[in-house]
């Protein structure tokens, strides 16, 4: 039975109306998922002598943090596992048992590049432990423990997906504990290293991981076993209508209908909340290149990338699935005599209004220097003048539909922020951080930002003409985009 359920995805996979792009996609993602493997090998062979070199203790230090490491895997997961998506709704009116539908789906996941991509890191520095003298039987029974966790992750992910304020709560958690940690109150990892610790000094104690993965799966399956009926968990939830005028905007016309509808879209739907708080999260982003954090990322050119961030968190994560967003009612819009014009200036409208907020909101970055909030302003004039029209330009192109009752962390249907996106935004992100090098080098920093400013400047004066493109090859994709909207 798992065979035909494999049989019956691929089918769907090569059959799909983003069959072509899926696959141009997916070779970036190896890629990606390639130089992560290498990072992780990297890293798990010299992490011993690195942290050697700073005179700690290897072992000791990283049982310490592998709180943060295990919180931070299970974030990640959050924001970018492909959680168990598959269109049951037929199966049930099969001959095929509840329980083998739901072993799959979930079985799917145990094979899932999150899992596996910590194995590149616990295997080398697990055998540079032996070579370094720790017992054999002590350093596996440690290995397998803490990758029994990493499956733990796994499936606790499965049961927190879609519960906003689990998510809320462990970011509170997090922050808070990191805040304690960095101010000197309380240093959580002194009571973390003693409980990894102990999985090496008491290889017996693999039983405890191994325990709560039996529990945790169980309950995963049971959650889902339970609500796998037709007219119960995939039912749609009856809620009260709430109306909305915001008669202020029907002095634009026909784009302020559009206005309104994506103001309530953005108001009433998951989905779209999430974008909201990840546009928000975005303005902290300078953080990491502003204040030496990491560094990686002090040289001059990172100050623009780090700008086009700060400014460009809704741009990037709203913009890049432009119409997606209205693919629940997208053939019935087609339908209605209306300019795609208009429609196209909603959505650049909103989008001008994001960046000048954020922008607002990241004046504290002042407290750097000028010259630190001069790269943001810059980063949000190219944001406005171009990368606003390329993000519209890209979606025309992005033909997978967005569910709105959903939530944020898959890949299957909910793209709000994930390596997609990410990697359609990377031509935005070189061009402007090759502008400001020019300049920069071949003359002061005054000049790349200048040169960064006049692209956008003269973006934003060549709007018309790049609307005009941009709704001929809307109207080019039209029916494509139509029929990929109305496929399961």
């Amino acid at each position: 039975m798992f065979k035909k359920f494999f049989f019956l995805e691929w089918k769907s996979f090569i059959r799909s109306a983003s069959f072509k792009a899926n696959m141009v996609l997916k070779v970036f993602m190896a890629l990606g998922a390639l130089y992560f493997i290498g990072m992780f090998l990297l890293l798990g062979f010299g992490a011993y002598f690195i942290l050697e070199k700073f005179e700690l203790e290897p072992f000791a230090t990283v049982n310490r943090f592998l709180m943060y490491y295990l919180l931070m895997d299970l974030l990640i997961r959050f924001f970018l596992q492909k959680m168990p998506v598959m269109n049951v709704r037929q199966l049930l009116t099969l001959p095929i048992s509840k329980s083998t539908i739901v072993k799959y789906t979930l079985g799917k996941t145990i094979l899932s590049y999150f899992n596996w991509l910590h194995l590149f890191f616990l295997l080398p520095f697990s055998v540079v432990l032996m070579i370094e003298g720790f017992e054999v039987t002590n350093v596996l029974a440690w290995f397998f423990s803490v990758f029994v966790l990493i499956f733990f992750n796994n499936f606790i992910n499965i049961l927190i997906n879609n519960r906003d304020w689990l998510l809320y709560t462990m970011g509170a958690l997090l922050i808070a504990t990191v805040s304690l940690h960095y101010f000197g109150v309380l240093d959580p990892t002194l009571f973390a290293g003693p409980v990894f610790q102990s999985l090496y000094d008491q290889p017996y104690l693999i039983v405890l991981p191994l325990l709560l993965l039996a529990v945790v799966m169980g309950l995963t399956y049971r959650f889902f076993f339970s609500r796998l009926y037709l007219d119960s968990g995939l039912s749609i939830k009856q809620q009260d209508a709430k109306t909305e005028q915001l008669t202020w905007l029907d002095r634009f016309g026909l784009m302020g209908t559009f206005l309104k509808n994506d103001i309530k879209l953005l108001r009433r739907n998951k989905r779209s909340k999430t974008t909201l708080l990840i546009s928000l999260l975005f303005v902290f982003y300078g953080l990491l290149f502003f204040t030496g954090a990491v560094e990686a990322y002090e040289g001059p050119v990172w100050r623009i990338f780090a700008g086009l961030f700060v400014t460009g968190g809704f741009l990037f994560t709203f913009g890049q699935f432009v119409p997606s967003w209205d693919s629940a009612y997208y053939p019935l819009m087609m339908s209605q005599n209306i300019r795609y014009r208009d429609y196209l200036n909603s959505k650049w409208w909103l989008m001008v209004v994001a960046t000048t907020v954020t922008t607002l909101l990241s004046s504290f970055y002042l407290y750097f220097g000028w010259e630190v909030y001069l790269a943001i302003i810059v980063g949000a004039i190219y944001n406005i003048g171009v990368n606003a029209h390329v993000v519209l330009w890209a979606g025309a192109y992005v033909k997978t539909p967005i569910d709105l009752t959903q939530n944020k962390n898959v890949f299957g249907d909910k793209q709000a922020f994930n390596i997609k996106s990410m990697l359609l935004a990377l031509p935005k992100l070189l061009l402007p951080m090759l502008f400001y090098a020019i300049g920069h080098y071949a003359h002061s920093p005054e000049l790349g930002y200048l040169i960064v400013a006049l692209a956008g400047i003269l973006g934003f004066a060549f709007k018309e003409k790049v609307f005009t493109i941009i709704e001929s090859i809307y109207k080019s994709e039209k029916y494509k985009t139509i029929a990929a909207y109305s496929e399961n």
